[in-house]
């Protein structure tokens, strides 16, 4: 790995660490108990300064520097948790952003525009620290000039008593290699506290032959002045931790932790570290003659630190026997994150393009191996097909994340757009875990952040109208998503004063877009403020009134083979319904065919198929007893070969409806490789997509939700017109 490799780790780490602070300090507010909370927050500005430190990224290190010693106070009880501070720490975490958003863009941090940018925000902060003429770079200094002496063997002593830490450090050989610099850690560790002296180790170094430059041979035994604690010294050296042997001694530690330092080291190490704390007042010169002895005569390597414990009777065995349980606990969780890694989004595409034309190839192969009539030759071209399957369903999988990022989002949102218009909101996510392809939540979240929107702006009233109208003053919120027939549904649902149907029909008739008198359901009322540029708010805020906008917000949902739909109550709320595919790249199809034409439909939006039975001029079926509206393919595609043989119905279902379709023949099942049609075809209704045939030729993929739309709206005008014939 090289330093470039580490830097965007860095980027990537630091940008995950920020959403774990929003959301730990957007629930704070709610929190019974809120010390791990501000741990938390701690510990991701902690770390995400100690890492900027480690690249010498001085603007991120010198604000963030600032906001981690008001997070400290708040951790000690110093300062109140408190809804302004809350603000004004989304507020840092956003600049923090920034910042490393500038890193990205491989701006200088320190640039005065992004200085002048966080001061107001610095000066605020030192507020709560009661310090404001203090500068935020004045804990950094002094590491620069510690660094420069570090070639000498030894720096002079702060410190006379054993009143500090002691570190014992040895970088493996791999560190220079994986882009870090071993004086960077004394740089960060400034910031926690006062480096007393520093004994620099270079004892594997080998001859100037043997020596590889790429090989760190380094070690360091520090004596250290600080308040901090074990596990904040522990984060100093997180990047090296799994590539460094690590001791730390705290303060008025027994001379035993002393000396078992010295016991892992060569003689003539020991005598110089032992000088050393000699000199630091942690041994007495005695104390470190006996060490020393005793280790030239032991006859064996020095027993483990739980048997010394226990022979020392600091500890009883069955503790011993726990942290050894814990410890091997702990090996194993490391393992199985070990387990994990990254991939790139853009080899993930190219590996299920790979995997859609594996499937066109395999269905060719199919075709050849029917049409030659080699039982052998179907036997292996069966098993493949089984397994270009198997790698299918695997790869696609890959491609699958959960929708609660995108839904932890709205937390941020709902916060500050609350507050902006002055309205209590909560906000109340369920389904988090609920999983769809990366390529759906990409393109999901600009449509989803438009309804959220409007539903706080103009769906929940003022907590003054909630309350006259009996209603809870905190209006709420909630973000749903659960699978459904081989699809994800998503809801936006408020508790607000719901749609005006008798307004919105007006407005229609007012703009011409439905004629006076024409009878319409709530549904498709509802619907029309989809319409493009439909409104009906008295005041179009700069967050959009409720139906601006949400032309846009369908033609987006519609360009992922998704639909949407509105259910209203007036004065109970509005629920918005979004239904999408779960992948956009490859589906389990099944084929029927009309004349010479081959169509290809979701297979999991198939109830079952029938053979075809209705009586002549109507467009519905009796099926078991329920009235099943049908739509002839034939006719759709003006077709006007007459149908050769008995039809037969494919029975339809999406969002609780049901509809058939008539077609002449069943094909069967097919992996379906969605490919677009292109810009031409952007208007033609009823069709999502094509898929080649194993013949190569072109099938198209048919838009289900479409046709039992179309089917169902057939079925209610006909009886409409069979309504006034008998009146």
């Amino acid at each position: 790995m090289n330093l470039d490799q580490a830097l965007q780790t860095f980027l990537v780490e630091s940008r995950e660490l920020l959403e774990e602070m929003e959301t730990c300090l957007l629930s704070l507010e709610e929190a019974e108990e809120k010390s791990e909370l501000i741990n938390a927050i701690f510990r991701a500005a902690h770390t995400i300064k100690g890492s900027s430190g480690l690249f010498g990224l001085d603007g991120v290190v010198a604000f963030t520097h600032v906001t981690e010693s008001v997070l400290d106070r708040v951790r000690d009880g110093r300062i109140a948790i408190s809804d302004p501070l809350i603000a004004l720490l989304l507020s840092c975490r956003d600049h923090i952003g920034t910042l490393i958003d500038a890193v990205a863009a491989d701006q200088d941090t320190t640039d005065p525009a992004l200085t002048a940018q966080g001061a107001p925000l610095l000066e605020q902060l030192r507020s709560y620290l009661g310090d404001p003429a203090t500068p935020a770079s004045s804990n950094l200094a002094p590491a620069s000039a510690a660094a420069t002496e570090h070639t000498a063997q030894r720096l002079p002593p702060a410190i006379a008593t054993q009143d500090h830490w002691h570190i014992s450090l040895r970088f493996g050989a791999d560190v220079l290699r994986n882009g870090m610099d071993p004086l960077s850690f004394l740089r960060f560790l400034e910031t926690l506290g006062q480096i007393g002296e520093v004994l620099v180790l270079h004892d594997k170094l080998p001859e100037a032959s043997k020596m590889d430059p790429e090989s760190c041979y380094l070690g360091y035994e520090i004596e250290f002045n600080s308040n901090a604690s074990k596990a904040a010294i522990e984060n100093v050296f997180e990047f090296v931790r799994d590539d460094c042997q690590l001791h730390i001694v705290p303060p008025h530690s027994r001379t035993s932790d002393y000396i078992r330092i010295l016991e892992q080291e060569s003689h003539e190490a020991s005598t110089r570290i032992g000088e050393m704390m000699v000199h630091c007042g942690a041994l007495t010169q005695q104390e470190l003659d006996t060490a020393l002895h005793a280790q030239a005569v032991a006859p064996s390597p020095p027993p483990l630190l739980g048997k010394v414990l226990v022979q020392q009777q600091a500890v009883v065995p069955e503790v011993v026997e726990a942290a050894a349980k814990k410890q091997a606990q702990l090996k194993e969780l490391h393992a199985q994150e070990s387990r994990s890694i990254r991939i790139d989004a853009d080899k993930l595409d190219q590996l299920i393009n790979l995997v859609g034309e594996l499937i066109i190839v395999g269905a060719g192969v199919n075709l050849v191996a029917q049409r030659a009539n080699i039982t052998e030759l179907q036997e292996h071209t069966s098993k493949l097909s089984s397994l270009v399957e198997e790698v299918r369903d695997s790869a696609l999988q890959l491609r699958m994340v959960k929708i609660g990022a995108t839904f932890s989002r709205f937390q941020r949102v709902v916060h500050d757009v609350s507050r902006e218009l002055g309205k209590d909101i909560a906000l109340v996510i369920n389904g988090e875990e609920t999983e769809l392809d990366k390529t759906v939540v990409e393109k999901i979240g600009d449509p989803l952040m438009h309804l959220v929107r409007n539903s706080m702006d103009h769906g929940i009233e003022s907590a003054a109208d909630r309350l006259a109208r009996s209603k809870p003053a905190q209006g709420v919120l909630r973000l749903n998503a659960f699978h459904d027939s081989g699809s994800i549904v998503i809801t936006v649902e408020d508790d607000g004063g719901g749609l005006k149907r008798d307004k919105i029909l007006s407005k229609a008739i007012e703009r011409g877009l439905v004629e006076s008198g024409h009878h319409l359901t709530d549904s498709e009322v509802y619907a029309l403020i989809f319409e493009p540029g439909f409104s009906t708010a008295d005041q179009v805020s700069n967050l959009s009134g409720r139906g601006v906008g949400l032309d846009v917000v369908k033609r987006n949902i519609a360009a992922l083979r998704g639909s949407v739909s509105l259910h209203s109550e007036e004065g109970q709320g509005t629920t918005v319904s979004i239904r999408l595919p779960l992948t956009l790249a490859i589906i389990d199809g099944f084929l029927v065919e009309v004349d010479t034409s081959v169509f290809a439909i979701p297979l999991d939006m198939i109830e079952e198929c029938v053979a075809f039975s209705a009586e002549p001029g109507h467009n519905y079926t009796n099926l078991r007893g329920e009235i099943l509206p049908f739509i002839r393919l034939r006719e759709l595609f003006d077709i006007r070969t007459p149908a050769k043989r008995r039809e037969n119905i494919v029975v339809l279902k999406h969002s609780g409806q049901k509809a058939g379709l008539v077609v002449d023949t069943l094909l069967g099942e097919f992996q379906t490789v969605i490919k677009p049609l292109g810009k031409l075809f952007n208007q033609a209704r009823c069709i999502s997509g094509s898929t080649i045939l194993g013949s190569g030729e072109v099938a198209l993929i048919l838009d289900v939700p479409a046709l039992i739309q179309q089917a169902t709206q057939g079925h209610t005008e006909f009886k409409k017109s069979e309504a006034l014939a008998l009146a």
